[in-house]
């Protein structure tokens, strides 16, 4: 008995791998190559080409959002790249500076910074024979939304921006990203309070250029936000072209970003009916399901077996068909 137990159990394992392995193989071929970046510093890229291409791929070019990200963000970003080579899209996404063995650090970039490395990768794919140089557009989450813009407005060609849960001011997206976390926690007054007084103490610093006193901010991070926290987007979303197509992709469970502020800049600022917005009332900053990102052993689960129902149902098609459209 024991032993058939055993073998069960065995069997049981062998299947659950099986599934795991059928799950997280995707309908993609995936390059590793060296773009020639800003400055002379490469980046490790990877190139995710259709399986089977028929002729000239467009291009979508990832653009991260915050953190030490990787070129595949975890596999975060293969569901996407296999719904963009269905699409007839390949993907370009590449390691953050100090990521996964590459030179620099990317605590030391501006917005800027970014910018020129999305636009040196944008130079390096239009000469690659397999990219369709006329059709290459941009995707990018959270941070990405003081990177974008500027790409869109200074690179020419590109053609299209897919803008998921993007900020458009820094410091007010801390304010809200501070209270609505402590909202969603159940934070009594007192709490709230010293929060805010915190939140004040850091940008008298700011605006002092001060270094940080605190020891939940390292170094290199306040670094960061000196550098980088008078951003705001407004001004790069008006000089974006006319003719390039946005679709903005909100999730209605973001305590990242006031996902209401954000929509309403971009409807005001983008005109011509060159806007898509899309929402997902359900749905985290990442557009994940908030059922699932709120149970730590749900989400990985999911991530395991079925990583392409992390996303919001729907987020993955409605991306692909916007591509088809554009």
């Amino acid at each position: 008995m024991v032993l058939w137990m055993a073998l069960g159990a065995v069997v049981t394992a062998l299947a659950l791998t099986g599934v795991a392995v059928w799950q997280n193989t995707y309908a993609i071929q995936e390059r590793r190559v060296t773009i020639p970046g800003p400055g002379g510093v490469p980046l490790d890229a990877v190139l995710a080409l259709p399986e089977r291409p028929a002729g000239r791929a467009g291009l979508v070019v990832f653009v991260h959002g915050d953190g030490p990200v990787d070129a595949t963000h975890d596999t975060y970003y293969r569901p996407l790249w296999e719904a963009f080579a269905r699409a007839g899209y390949a993907s370009l996404s590449w390691n953050k500076p100090g990521v996964a063995g590459s030179a620099g650090d990317w605590l030391d970039q501006t917005m800027d910074d970014r910018a020129a490395e999305t636009a040196a990768a944008i130079g390096w794919a239009r000469g690659r024979p397999e990219i369709d140089p006329g059709r290459i557009g941009l995707w990018g989450i959270s941070q990405a939304g003081w990177v974008l813009p500027k790409v869109a407005a200074r690179t020419p060609g590109i053609r299209f921006v897919i803008a998921v849960s993007p900020a458009v001011n820094w410091l007010r997206q801390g304010r809200y990203n501070t209270l609505a976390e402590l909202a969603d926690e159940g934070a009594p007054p007192e709490r709230v309070r010293a929060a805010l007084a915190a939140r004040e103490h850091r940008l008298a610093l700011l605006r002092k250029g001060l270094p940080y006193d605190g020891a939940d901010i390292t170094p290199g991070r306040w670094r960061f936000i000196v550098r980088n926290h008078r951003a705001d987007a407004t001004a790069d979303l008006r000089a974006v072209p006319r003719g390039v197509r946005v679709l903005l992709v909100l999730g209605g469970r973001d305590l990242n970003v006031d996902v209401a502020e954000t929509e309403a800049v971009y409807r005001r600022v983008l005109s011509g009916g060159a806007l898509r917005v899309v929402r997902y009332p359900a749905a985290t900053h990442g557009i994940v399901p908030e059922a699932v990102e709120s149970s730590p052993l749900r989400s990985t689960l999911t991530a395991v077996f079925a990583p392409r129902a992390l996303y919001a149902p729907g987020y993955l098609s409605t991306q692909a068909a916007f591509l088809n459209s554009a």
